[in-house]
């Protein structure tokens, strides 16, 4: 199983670097690959990325952009605007969690 190392903290990930043990994720390490992809986290970055850690300990499956919308209450399009591009993809490996079903 591959593994990466960013700022010494190791981590097992899958062929496409999503993390395949959520048990290795911490927010500080949340918040250094979020400035991989430029993105700096504030309270408002992270609470869909605390939604998501919380709903998919519960469900088992990270959860997608609909879930988050009628579940967690956010909105669509301010996800786009906080995770520009594919926004669940990028919640979901910054928030160590495995890509969502559906994504690309």
């Amino acid at each position: 199983m591959p593994t990466n190392t960013l700022n010494e903290r190791t981590f097992h990930v899958n062929d496409e670097g999503f993390f395949t043990n959520r048990d290795e994720w911490s927010e500080e390490l949340g918040a250094d690959l979020a400035a991989l992809i430029d993105i700096e986290m504030d309270e408002e970055h992270w609470g869909p990325i605390r939604f998501m850690r919380e709903d998919s300990a519960k469900s088992g499956v990270t959860p997608t952009l609909r879930r988050l919308q009628t579940v967690g209450g956010f909105d669509i399009k301010e996800l786009y605007r906080l995770y520009p591009g594919k926004p669940a993809k990028k919640m979901a490996w910054i928030a160590g969690l495995p890509k969502p079903v559906g994504c690309v």
